[in-house]
């Protein structure tokens, strides 16, 4: 790229003039949106546009001579491309959580400098830590300009898809139940309202869902409840006049989006406002003139344990994936070495094999298909542009999944190519033996989820390796591929971390060797009980993703009898689950995958 033509530096030029023009020393865009999503509207990736780095997290920094990226080991390699020729210096941190950038700007800044970021998309638990930061070198924030609004000029709009209810029996708990249960949870706080902000819990709270995120079928809006009904603030024309009749019967009325903010000025001086300080903006909290009780959303903890009903909607969820995935599988090997296949080939095919099964909706992310060294970046994506043929040795690896109306799956697998060497075989096995390990596990309930960590990464830390993003992750049910509260990985745990029946989590060790090759076994799992004595109640993981895990890149002498006993055991499993399901071609692939070792 000729760095003196690059869009990006030319943008950072144009913001870096704003700067000097409002009196700023420096700005702040995170990755971050009204809500505090992870995946963002369009409206809100003014990261991606300053800097062209496309990957889902990370932060940046626009200081008025320089600018810098700061984003973690997922992305290293992708954002040295993506920021080539834009003059940005790409600041490597050790996780997504990591604040190096507080630290870089109380650096850069001086005694009466400001520094300015969009209060309306960053968080209030963010915000306290920068101003408090900045405070001890004598600089101030400023939170109530969006510097974005002086510099993109085709900026776009709010998104305006329509907002549409997800109905029984793929919702198996009613509207007016959901609503009932956030009112016991506020009245045990002592509050009279409660606003939600983050996306994926208003659609919980009220059975719909949208279109407005990429992946992730969830709307923006905001929910203010309050002790006899509630109010949606949603944009105009969104929902149409039969679904606000059915929501009016539920106590719920619908009011323009803008004007979440004036509601909360707006409420009685007597009210308790409940709100979450990790999932609420300071600039809504700077609205609210009620007194604030600070607690984790009631709707979080909720959503986080799906029912009996909504596991048994999962599991058959996981049986039409799991069949998309035979059907693609078996054309790719029979179709690999006679027809050109890319990595985007495999997109296309696997995503169309998705599409054939009952309840499908659409992606659960964007698919993930790197070869070799595009195997090694985590976030890898294939473009156009830039991918990988097929072809010769190596290993394939393929994180993909699905939205389906009864759950989303996420899976990760890898299958050899050609013939593979000794260390391929021997990290896979190793990556293999931290899946298994975890799925083994037994735990006591409320047993903090970032404690179970450790079971996955010790058979690779025996070997001096380990990998750079977190384990396991949680999974919404027909919602975001990525929620909370639990999270199996490095994190400092909290009580909000405890593990609970019903919650669906991601197993996904890794190793990755830059340039060579990457390799990650992902399942998800449930959280069962597993019986109770006078040491309390243990929980257990149901593995509930249906998909062989390939034999033939194992290295035998690595593995314990219990250990093959475990993978055979899955391996009956997911034949019988998925053999009445194909035919054909895809059902010979099965049985000849599933056979025990």
């Amino acid at each position: 790229m000729d760095t003196r033509t690059s869009p990006h530096r030319a943008r950072i030029a144009k913001t870096q003039e704003a700067l000097a023009r409002l009196g700023l020393v420096a700005l702040l865009v995170p990755s971050s949106d009204p809500h505090l999503s992870e995946y963002l509207p369009e409206r809100w990736q003014g990261r991606q546009w300053l800097s062209g780095f496309s990957g889902s997290m990370g932060t940046l920094v626009v200081a008025r001579d320089k600018a810098a990226l700061f984003a973690d080991s997922r992305y290293w390699v992708q954002a040295e491309a993506e920021l080539a020729g834009s003059g940005i210096a790409l600041v490597k941190i050790p996780t997504g959580t990591a604040t190096h950038h507080v630290d870089w700007l109380a650096r850069e800044a001086r005694a009466g400098d400001t520094v300015a970021v969009d209060g309306d998309v960053l968080g209030l638990a963010a915000a306290q830590q920068l101003r408090a930061a900045l405070a001890k070198v004598g600089a101030t924030l400023r939170t109530d300009l969006d510097v974005l609004a002086e510099v993109w000029p085709d900026r776009p709009a709010l998104p305006a898809a329509p907002v549409y209810e997800h109905r029984a029996p793929m919702a198996p708990l009613a509207r007016a139940a959901k609503l009932a249960q956030l009112r016991e949870a506020m009245a045990r706080h002592g509050a009279t309202h409660h606003l939600i902000s983050t996306v994926d819990d208003v659609a919980w709270a009220l059975n719909l869902r949208g279109s407005d995120v990429s992946y992730n079928p969830v709307f923006l809006a905001h929910l203010l409840i309050a002790p006899g009904g509630a109010t949606l603030f949603v944009g105009g024309g969104k929902i149409d006049a039969a679904l606000q009749d059915t929501l009016a019967r539920d106590g719920v009325t619908l009011l323009p989006y803008a004007e979440a903010g004036v509601a909360l000025a707006a409420l009685p001086a007597d009210a308790r406002l409940l709100l979450d300080p990790k999932r609420v903006t300071l600039g809504l909290r700077e609205r609210a003139r009620a007194v604030v009780v600070e607690a984790i959303n009631p709707s979080t903890l909720l959503k986080s344990r799906k029912s009996e009903a909504e596991a048994a909607h999962v599991r058959e969820a996981m049986r039409q994936d799991g069949a998309a995935m035979c059907e693609f599988y078996a054309w790719f090997e029979a179709a690999l070495g006679r027809e050109r296949i890319t990595e985007l080939t495999i997109d296309e095919q696997l995503s169309a094999a998705r599409a054939k099964r009952p309840g499908f909706v659409g992606l659960s992310f964007s698919t993930i298909a790197g070869f070799n060294a595009n195997g090694a970046m985590p976030h890898y994506r294939a473009t156009p542009e830039s991918h990988a043929v097929i072809e010769g040795d190596g290993l394939l690896l393929i994180d993909s999944g699905g939205q389906y109306l009864g759950g989303t799956t996420d899976i990760t697998r890898v299958w050899p190519i050609g013939t593979l060497s000794e260390a391929h075989k021997r990290d896979y096995t190793l990556v293999l033996k931290g899946t298994m390990a975890l799925s083994r596990a037994r735990f006591p309930r409320g047993t903090l989820s970032p404690m179970l960590d450790t079971l996955a990464r010790a058979p690779l830390w025996e070997q001096n390796l380990d990998y750079g993003h977190g384990t396991g992750h949680g999974v919404g049910y027909f919602l975001n591929v990525h929620e909370g509260p639990q999270s199996i990985s490095k994190l400092v745990p909290d009580a909000t971390m405890a593990m609970e029946p019903g919650m669906i989590t991601s197993i996904e060790p890794g190793l990755y060797r830059p340039g060579q090759w990457g390799i990650r076994i992902e399942n998800l799992v449930l959280n069962v009980p597993a019986g109770s004595n006078e040491f309390g109640e243990f929980l257990a993981f149901e593995t509930l993703t249906l998909c062989p895990i390939d034999t033939r890149c194992i290295e035998r002498s690595l593995l314990r009898a219990d250990e093959i006993d475990w993978l055979n055991g899955y391996h009956a499993l997911v034949r019988e689950r998925l053999e009445p399901l194909l035919a054909g071609a895809a059902r010979d692939w099965l049985l000849e995958r599933t056979a025990p070792i």
